[in-house]
């Protein structure tokens, strides 16, 4: 007596449907951006204002010349948009870049 393997084709309760599997793919998301801004003050010295935009936001001289017009200006200006983590830590910097030279220079974020 040989034992035969038994194979798909065997089985009695097989109806003979294929099964296809659907590959579901979920459409990712982009994370939410935030915009970092620098409001206006009457006492930070606009040289303060155009070195943190140089060292925080890799802005050259004529660069940050510029927005820190803006922002004195119009009140404010958006420095960079960045995601939620990299926003938080540059606005974390430059608050205390400011407050450790004693200005009241003031960074903000906002969802974009």
């Amino acid at each position: 007596m040989s034992m035969q393997p038994v194979t798909m084709s065997d089985k009695k309760d097989d109806d003979g449907d294929v099964g296809v599997v659907l590959e579901t793919r979920q459409k990712t998301q982009k994370p939410p951006m935030y915009k970092v801004m620098i409001l206006n003050d009457d006492y930070t010295p606009m040289e303060f204002v155009v070195h943190v935009l140089e060292r925080f936001f890799g802005m050259t001289h004529a660069q940050a010349f510029e927005l820190m017009l803006t922002v004195h200006k119009k009140g404010l200006a958006v420095v960079g948009v960045f995601s939620f983590e990299v926003a938080e830590t540059k606005v974390t910097q430059v608050m205390d870049f400011a407050q450790r030279h004693q200005h009241p220079l003031q960074c903000t974020m906002e969802k974009e």
